[in-house]
């Protein structure tokens, strides 16, 4: 559960109507959660298998379907961040993210500006903008945070990418500081599980161990992220559900609890890990250790850089086929 003690953060990777009118403020009450995220998959999966949204539709008729979405998501987040306010102003995260369109990847102006668009219809401090981490990505963040707005940078694989996340948020953040500005954030997202889900077929057939390279990216992430000492800026652990009974459902998230760091997982993980006792700090893992393991990766004949590219394209095809199916259905 939240760790305010040893900073550790549990969000949840989840947004869908009738669950935040039922069900999300008991898990904020208890402690369990502190903060919450979504992306196009997951509105893309509430708004067409869920009901609760019938009503609003049905008085949005004549609009475009970005604009449908935009006032189904907008509402949504704007609820969850009402929640999650108290919070947020006791300075114990209190942050829910929406992600700009994922066709805009690569236009950094068209990013700020659906960025602050999307931030000031909603009208809640603790609204995180998720932004993908491509090269157009990191200037946009720099331009968000640089006038008070939080980021979550999403669809990180790389150490590369993490570390210019690092260096577009520190820009953001000292403009925003250097005029007056009291309380921006930012987090860096690093995919976890799918590293494994492509990669541990091979390690098994090499008799390798799997289940660990998502884990040892993650790590190293970490390490570059901690070892810059930027307080505003963490380490988000995400894409931490796991496929299969091979491992137990809130294996991410035990193998990843680590100060200063946040972990956002599906409501079905964190119902897992809830069940039974917190376990120790699992990170920081020595530099030594994690190259060490990626020599044997390199020497198995796997190339980290292929792999960073292969995950980046997929994630980024991903959300916008997402985001397009549901533009579709709303049309």
């Amino acid at each position: 559960m939240v760790n305010t003690d040893r900073g550790f953060s549990l969000w949840l990777d989840f947004v869908e109507r009738d669950f935040l009118r039922r069900d999300f403020l008991k898990l904020i009450e208890a402690g369990i959660i502190n903060g919450a995220t979504s992306n196009p998959s997951i509105f893309a999966s509430a708004i067409t298998t869920s009901n609760a949204y019938k009503e609003q539709l049905a008085s949005l008729a004549g609009k475009s379907a970005k604009e449908k979405y935009e006032a189904l998501a907008m509402e949504d987040i704007k609820m969850a961040a009402v929640e999650l306010r108290g919070a947020y102003d006791e300075g114990n995260d209190g942050y829910i993210s929406i992600e700009v369109d994922p066709f805009l990847s690569n236009d950094t102006k068209a990013t700020v500006e659906e960025g602050k668009r999307l931030f000031k219809a909603i009208g809640e401090p603790n609204v995180m903008i998720k932004v993908p981490a491509t090269e157009a990505g990191y200037a946009a963040m720099t331009e968000l945070l640089s006038t008070g707005i939080s980021v979550n940078a999403t669809l990180i694989f790389s150490p590369e990418q993490a570390r210019k996340c690092l260096d577009a948020m520190k820009q953001g953040l000292d403009i925003f500081e250097n005029s007056g500005g009291r309380r921006a954030e930012g987090v860096v997202s690093v995919f976890v599980s799918r590293f494994d889900r492509l990669l541990d077929p091979l390690l098994q057939e090499k008799g390798l161990p799997t289940a660990r390279t998502g884990i040892m990216n993650a790590a190293k992430i970490y390490n570059i992220i901690e070892d810059n000492r930027t307080p505003s800026v963490r380490t988000l652990f995400a894409s931490t559900g796991v496929k299969g009974d091979e491992l137990k459902a809130d294996y991410y998230i035990r193998e990843l609890l680590a100060s200063h760091s946040v972990n956002t997982a599906p409501l079905s993980t964190i119902e897992s890990y809830i069940k039974t006792e917190e376990g120790d700090t699992k990170l920081p893992i020595s530099n030594e250790e994690i190259e060490a393991y990626f020599e044997t990766l390199e020497n198995a004949g796997i190339n980290m850089d292929e792999v960073y590219d292969r995950l980046l394209k997929e994630g980024l095809i991903a959300f916008e086929k997402a985001f397009e199916e549901m533009l579709d259905m709303l049309k």
